[in-house]
């Protein structure tokens, strides 16, 4: 009879990964099982389109990766991890060929966008700048996971949160404030309404001024590979190619970990509808590009950023991602752009590039927005076209395919509205565990949400251990 393990792990993405770490360096005897070829889930790297050209197919660009603290505790650039910078964090250009920017730098993030507005956008920051690792520590957990450490901004930070991206806007006078906020905020793939979506813009916007947006060395791969590396350090196996159907499938142990989605749990751990109410959002539409050049975009300062926003208004993106979340087709999406070998050449052969490009559909949508995605692309970028040399897209049926994880193409495993914004997957004071007492949740699902930062298999750990240790 096969020796039971503490700890089996369903899933090597980011926070499957984390969490097997996790328990392997208390000392737990720790398995993880992945169906794919590789580890890595969303964050991994392949040659999508062109040999030689190394491509994202999900997450690019980090800036919760660099800003983790479970990934500053377990030291992954002892196990080849190695972040590389653009001069600019992000750009949103504008048709008139300016662009805010969002920069290294408060002042000049605040500067470009214009008089009226910078004051504004200082005061915005200013309590908050400097203390990346006490936010970071007190908002990527539930706030009912025990005291914050630092008490007066966790109060500061605490009444600003819960803004909508809209309520937040009202601050300021002028569209580019404006549109870079709406920008940060869609990258929860929720209106501009929609509860907290002003509060992960604002943290967007401190993690640039902080520690950056940067792609890992390589690709995310390098990130997957890290934490795998640090695992096997620690005592732990991984197994790839296995596919879990069922929970008797997989060896004996005291604890049972999934880094899935919460439906797939439930089906394979035998709990029926416990999840029944949790939603899905609205898919992305995706597109590697493999480039014989740099992208052409009006704006210099676009030309200078890891990544590119294209709404170009805040109108703009509440539109596109309210066709999305209302199931409507795209007409004019909000893009959210990374052009990771302006900053990291390995990724493609001399001289030549690669980019990557999605806007939000339906979850569950089938049609094809490439010719959408390029057109708003060419209004900023004219010229973009001539440069493709290939291009590999995935709509949502692919990306659910690629990565099961993502229900319908929903790349952040879990709508981002209503209460579910805060509350993953659902109301509970343990939201990892389940109603099996061997069995817990890890993925973005859960709280803190969606992002390569492994934070949510970091807690979900903690509560795992806390079961093993009172129950020997």
């Amino acid at each position: 009879m096969a020796s039971m393990l503490d700890a089996v792990v369903v899933g090597a993405g980011p926070n499957g990964l984390t969490a097997a770490v996790e328990l392997a360096r208390r000392g737990c005897a720790v398995a993880v099982y992945e169906a794919g070829d590789a580890v890595g889930g969303g964050a991994r790297t392949e040659e999508l389109t062109l040999p030689g050209f190394r491509h994202d197919p999900c997450s690019a660009v980090h800036p919760f990766g660099i800003g983790s603290p479970v990934f500053d505790e377990l030291g992954l650039d002892r196990y080849g991890l190695e972040w590389v910078h653009p001069e600019l964090p992000m750009a949103h250009p504008f048709p008139d060929g300016t662009a805010a920017v969002l920069a290294h730098s408060v002042g000049e993030t605040a500067a470009s966008l214009g008089s009226q507005d910078a004051g504004t956008y200082r005061r915005l920051m200013a309590p908050f700048t400097g203390h990346w690792e006490t936010l970071a520590a007190d908002f990527l957990r539930p706030p009912w996971l025990g005291l914050p450490q630092d008490p007066l901004r966790y109060v500061q930070f605490g009444l600003l949160g819960p803004q909508p991206v809209a309520l937040l806007n009202r601050r300021f006078r002028g569209e580019k404030a404006r549109a870079l906020l709406a920008g940060l905020g869609g990258h929860t793939v929720a209106g501009p309404h929609s509860l907290a979506t002003g509060g992960l813009a604002v943290m967007f916007a401190l993690a640039a001024h902080s520690r950056g947006w940067p792609v890992a060395r390589g690709g995310s791969q390098a990130i997957s590979d890290a934490l795998a590396a640090r695992l096997r350090a620690a005592g732990g196996t991984v197994h790839t190619g296995v596919t879990v159907k069922r929970l008797d499938e997989l060896p004996p142990a005291r604890a049972y970990v999934f880094d899935t989605s919460p439906t797939a749990l439930a089906r394979i751990a035998g709990l029926g509808n416990a999840y029944a109410s949790f939603r899905y959002g609205p898919a992305a539409f995706k597109v590697d590009y493999a480039l014989s050049g740099p992208v052409p975009w009006t704006a210099e300062e676009a030309r200078r950023a890891g990544t590119v926003h294209v709404g170009p208004t805040a109108g703009d993106i509440s539109d596109a991602l309210g066709r999305a979340i209302h199931g409507r087709p795209p007409e004019a999406p909000f893009l959210i752009t990374a052009q990771p070998t302006l900053m990291d050449p390995t990724r493609a052969p001399e001289g030549k590039h690669t980019f990557w490009a999605y806007g939000h559909v339906p979850n569950g949508w089938r049609g094809d927005a490439t010719e959408l995605i390029e057109r708003q692309i060419e209004r900023f970028a004219p010229g973009f076209s001539d440069l493709v040399l290939g291009r590999a897209v995935a709509g949502p049926p692919e990306l659910a395919a690629r990565n099961a994880n993502y229900v319908g193409g929903d790349i952040a495993c879990g709508a981002f509205a209503g209460l579910q914004s805060i509350l993953r997957p659902k109301l509970a004071r343990v939201p990892y565990a389940t109603a099996h007492p061997a069995v817990f949740l890890c993925s973005s699902a859960t709280s803190p949400g969606p992002g390569v930062h492994g934070m949510c298999g970091h807690l979900a750990a903690r509560a795992v251990w806390r079961r093993l240790r009172s129950h020997p």
